[in-house]
Order: C-alpha cells, then structure tokens, then sequence
C-alpha cells in the first residue's frame, strides 16, 4: 500500500507562499519586507488556483515563491533593517526620558547607512542588463527632479536627482547619443542609443506640481533610492569609457544661479574633443577650469609608460588599404521589384550631431530653455545665448548680439501700436534692451518645435514653415510609421484618397449646397403660391377611376414592350435624364420667383451628369467586388472564412477611421481656401 501524502507538502501548496507567512519567516515588519522586495526585484505572483495554494480555509490573495523567500533569508539588508528597528527603540526610549541630547547623538553617530551596491551587482550581471531597465529609472528620477520639496520629498533626494539626471544628459551631449525626442500631453519624450540599447525616457513639463497625498511616497522613495544607486553606477562606466573623469566638477553658486548644465566641467583625457559649450563660459567659471597638464609632465609620464612596456603605439599602426574609402551610407536595394524593402541604416553620429554646429542661437524668455538648451547642445550647437533672468550660462545674454542666426520664439508678432515702452535700463546694466516683438534684420525667428522636427527628421527643415504666428505643421511622434491604409497627416490628401472618393465628397459638398438654397428658396416663397402647390398636389394625389384605368393599360403596355435588361436600363437612365432636367427647370423658375440667382446655361447640368455617372460606375464596381468576394467566399473552409471576415473588419474599421479623418482634413482645407 502506498504511503498517503501529506496536505501541503507538494504541488503549489508548497511552491507558493502568502505575504503573512513570508513576513513571519523573515521576521521583519510589512514596510521593511516591501523595501527589501523592491530592492531585490521579487513581485507577487498569481497561483493557477489560489484555493491549492492557500493552506488556511480563507482565501489569501497576495502570493510569493517559496523559493523567493528562501533566498531573502540570506540578504545583509535584513541586519541593516534590524538594526534600525533596534535604535529607533533607543531613540524613543531616550525621547521618553526627555534626553534629547542622547537621542540627537544616537540619530547621527549610531544610524545604519543602507548601501546597495552589491544589489546591483547581483540584479545585473552585465552592462548590457543595467541599459536595458534604465528607462525606467530615468523616468521617475527626472520626475522627481521637478518635485518641490516638502515632508514627503526632501531636499536631498531632489538635489541628488538633479545631478544625476545633468551627468547623464553631459553624457549624450559628448557622445551624440540622443536620437529623437517628442513633445507629447504627458512631458518630453527622448530616445538615445547607448552602446547598442535604445533607451527611452519621459521628461516633465517645468510647471508647478502638486504633491497629491493620495500617493505612497515611501515606496517611491524606495524606488528612487534604488534608482539613483544604478544610475550612478552607470554614469561611473559610461564616462570611464570615453575617458572622462567621475564625477565631473559641480560648481554649486554657479547652479544656485540656475546654469544647470553649465554648472559641471567636464575633465579627462578626451576633454579637448567635446564641444565647449559643455564647459561653464570663462567669465562665469569662477576658477573652476580644467587645468592643463603641462609638457614636461606629458613627457615623464610617457616615458615611464614606454619603459613600462604599456605603450601600444607599435600595435595601433594604421593598416594600408588599396580599397577606396568614401563616407557615405550604404543603400540596399531589392533585387526584383516584387521583393520587400530592406530597412535602411541611418545616419551616423557624425552626421546628425553637428546639425546645429554652424549657428548661434538665443532662446527668448518665454521659450522653455532646459529642454532646448539639452537638444541643441546634443546635435551640435556649441553657442547658446539667453536673457539673464533664465540663469546663468549662456553664451551672451545680449539679444542683439551681431553673432547669433536663429532665436527661438514661441509668441505671435504683435502690431506696432500695443507693444508696451522700453522701460529704462539701468545706469549699472550694460547690456541693450530690444522693443518686445522687434525684428532684428539678418536672423532666423522659429518657433520651438522646428528643433524637435529637424531632430527627428535628421536634416534641417525650412525655417518659414515655422515662423512666429504661422500655423505649425503637425508635431507626429518618431516613433509611428504611417501603416498602410491608415490616414497619413505628412502626405498629401490627393496621395492617399481612393479612387472616385473626391468626386463623390463633392457631389455630397454640392447637394448640401442645393439643400440649403431650397430651403432658403421656401423660406422666401410667398404663403399664396405654397397655398396653391398645396392644392395643385392635393388634386394630383386624388386620382379616377379613369386614372386607374390608365395605369393599368400603360403597365399591360410596359410588360409587353419588355426587351431585356439592357433596353431596361438604357430607358430608366433616359428617366433619370428627363427627371433631373425637369427638376432643374423646377428648382430654377423657384430661384426666379425667389428673387435669387441661378445658372441659365446647361453646364451645370453637364457636370450633374458626369457626377452622377462616375458614383453609378463606382457602385457598379463595388457591387461587383463584394459578389466575386462572396463566391470566393463559398469556396473556403468555415475556419478560413471567419478568419478573413474578422481581418476585413478590422480593415475596414481602419479604413472608415482614415476616410472620416480625410474628409475632416478636406473640409478645413476648404475653409481655409474660402
């Protein structure tokens, strides 16, 4: 006989464990055992049947692996999170006895520091790993940027982010990195491309931010400690490989006076190769500037180094080629026209990251200059000027500085007459002061979203189309390619209208047109004539018996003429023909009696019938398709069949959505040529 199993000793009573089980084992209380899961990246996992896994008779709903837990029991984190439970019991004991001065001492000499960088050596094993999550790290590190501080969010934690978000940004701006960015409802979306890895980022706006307190801003806190232990790590590895030294030199009066960027100094063997509008300017360093290491240091360290046996000059000889080198991109071309499009390599680094090099740009007041400064700086731009009152750093903070060839304004030009007086400078401020809304001659004006289009186009696009005051081409994310089939705002309407599509919108624009005439017609008709049409309409609808009598000859005539289904149709389109060219007549002798204009000559009718002709050949085709369709349809299986019936509905669901969005588009157009 077999032995019988004991209940809870396999299957998922065993491999899964609850949240109040795994707090008792661990001996910790529910805060701390929510720190240290965030720490180590452990989440609850859903059992396939929670009433298996569950070993008591009400039924749990928060789950873990066993052997999640199991490894936690071994973490030096618990005897850190022990040890502050501990002092604060001898804190609030010293409180307790009013020794103020012991808890004080107790709080600052005797407070376990958490450091997690084993956690991140253990969470990612490579580099590689740490690139690929760090979007969301840099996500809620700029967020938590842009915080105010308060009890929730101290200072500190926002400083610390601060900094680690501008050594990240020094970052893209040396290497070109940063690829494309958007303006989006929720912040600033941006691309870069690290090492290989895409990472991607959302930046907020700088608007005021209301600390709801409907949010739990430990676990926050807990996850921007984390985060902000990984993205310094990151920082450390990606400045150590171009050469540049960690961390660079911050100058904290410089930041006070809001130079942000500015306000680090970059250093290291590849310093002279960065664009120095990475360094704070001259006159606002403050004596901060890298010192330059003088020759015959150079030559005793080279010396040593060659003795040494560490130089490796001999091995970097540069290797003839007889092959000719050009710098242009490879296209891949497909073989056979029927073939599939190859995806296209972009451009390089080289290319895109010195777009904005040859200009000088100044960035009004009311333009948002973080953001601007950070993508002009990544492709390129190595003079940016600003007033005074954004901060410090710019590279002149005279607006009418001969130099500068674009300024980004993001205010219409308003006339002459309300623009308010130049009030007058002081006797102590040096630098003029140009009229608001004052044109200076021989400089571009754009608006701030010419920089993210050339950006994302990778060339530059021209600078009229985004003028002050004119109307912006539509802001699309990078990040969504025109389907096809789906409704594309970049390309032209006629490009992506289907056939026969604009005469019929006309043909509906016309007869919404002769629908409102009528209707201004019978507004303006007196009340005697609609009194007899009344009455002449009345003595029509009240037919004889001689009246029957006819008919029914007549349809004995119809029968008996009948000739087929051509002589049929030939005769009810010279029908339609007598119909319409009766209706016409109508609808002008009304207009005369109106007293409104109208059209005695026969283009209009010319131009009726060819409408009504192509919307006759367009239904004729369609109706034609949708049969062949359906005898197709006949010859499939029934699981064939009802999978191309759901991929026709959602083909047509996105055609209707493009065509909806079409005619919008072909409505404003025409409003807008009116």
């Amino acid at each position: 006989m077999a032995k019988i199993k004991k209940k809870g000793t396999s299957g998922q009573a065993k491999n899964y464990i609850t949240r109040t089980q795994a707090v008792r084992k661990l001996q910790i209380s529910l805060p701390d055992f929510r720190r240290l899961c965030i720490f180590k990246g452990i989440y609850p996992r859903e059992p396939r049947s929670k009433k298996k896994a569950s070993k008591t008779s009400t039924p749990n709903t928060t789950f873990y692996y066993t052997k999640d837990i199991q490894y936690l029991l071994h973490e030096p984190l618990l005897n850190k999170f022990r040890d502050q439970k501990a002092l604060a019991k001898k804190i609030a004991r010293s409180l307790g006895r009013g020794e103020v001065s012991d808890a004080a001492r107790l709080e600052k000499n005797h407070a376990p520091k958490l450091t997690l960088d084993h956690v991140i050596k253990e969470r990612y094993p490579t580099f590689v790993d740490a690139l690929r999550d760090l979007d969301d790290a840099l996500s809620l590190l700029f967020l938590f940027a842009t915080l105010p501080s308060d009890t929730h969010v101290p200072p500190k934690t926002i400083a610390l982010c601060q900094r680690l978000c501008h050594e990240f940004q020094h970052y893209l701006i040396t290497t070109n990195s940063l690829r494309k960015s958007f303006l989006s409802i929720k912040g600033i979306y941006y691309q870069a491309t690290i090492q290989g890895q895409d990472v991607m980022w959302l930046v907020p706006y700088r608007f005021v931010q209301r600390v709801n307190a409907d949010v739990d801003y430990r676990i926050m806190a807990t996850f921007v400690q984390f985060y902000t232990t990984l993205l310094g790590f990151v920082n450390y590895r990606l400045y150590s490989a171009i050469g540049l030294r960690y961390p660079p030199k911050f100058d904290t009066r410089s930041d006070e006076n809001g130079a942000e960027l500015a306000a680090f100094t970059l250093e290291g063997r590849t310093v002279g190769a960065t664009p120095k509008a990475l360094e704070a300017p001259k006159a606002q360093s403050n004596g901060n500037s890298t010192k330059e290491v003088s020759r015959e240091t150079q030559a005793k360290v080279d010396k040593v180094i060659k003795n040494a046996g560490l130089d490796q000059t001999k091995d970097e000889q540069p290797v003839e080629s007889t092959e000719e080198t050009s710098d242009s991109i490879d296209r891949f071309e497909p073989a056979a026209p029927e073939a599939d499009t190859l995806p296209q390599p972009d451009l390089s680094s080289g290319e895109t990251g010195s777009m904005f090099a040859p200009f000088t740009f100044y960035i009004s007041r009311e333009a948002p200059k973080a953001p601007l400064e950070f993508l002009l700086r990544a492709f390129g731009c190595k003079r940016i000027g600003w007033d005074a009152v954004l901060g410090d750093g710019a590279f002149t903070h005279d607006e009418t500085d001969p130099r500068i060839t674009h300024q980004i304004v993001d205010r219409p030009q308003l006339p002459e007459g309300s623009l308010p007086a130049v009030p007058a400078a002081a006797e102590d401020d040096a630098t003029p002061k140009v009229k608001p809304g004052t044109w200076i001659p021989g400089r571009t004006y754009v608006q701030p979203q010419w920089v993210w289009d050339c950006l994302n186009d990778g060339k530059l696009l021209r600078a009229d189309l985004y003028a002050p005051g004119a109307t912006l081409p539509p802001h699309l994310s990078p990040w969504v390619k025109a389907a096809r089939g789906a409704y594309d705002p970049r390309a032209s309407l006629a490009a992506q209208e289907e056939e026969g599509e604009a005469e019929i919108a006309a043909e509906d624009g016309d007869s919404d047109e002769e629908m409102e005439d009528e209707a201004a017609v019978e507004e303006k008709v007196p009340a005697d004539e609609s009194e007899e049409d009344s009455v002449d309409s009345g003595m029509d609808v009240a037919g004889t018996d001689d009246d029957e009598e006819e008919s029914a000859s007549d349809a004995e005539e119809e029968d008996e003429d009948f000739g087929g289904f051509e002589e049929n149709e030939a005769a009810s389109e010279s029908e339609d023909d007598d119909e319409a060219a009766r209706t016409q007549h109508q609808r002008e002798l009304e207009a005369e009696a109106a007293g409104l204009p109208f059209s005695s000559n026969g283009a209009t009718d010319e131009a009726t019938k060819k409408k009504s002709s192509q919307s006759k050949k367009m239904a004729a085709k369609k109706r034609q398709e949708e049969e062949e369709l359906e005898r197709q349809k006949m010859m499939m299986s029934r699981k064939k069949r009802k999978l191309l019936e759901k991929m026709m509905y959602s083909n047509k669901k996105q055609s209707d959505e493009a065509a909806k969005l079409r005619s919008k588009r072909r409505k404003i157009e025409k409003g807008a040529k009116e």
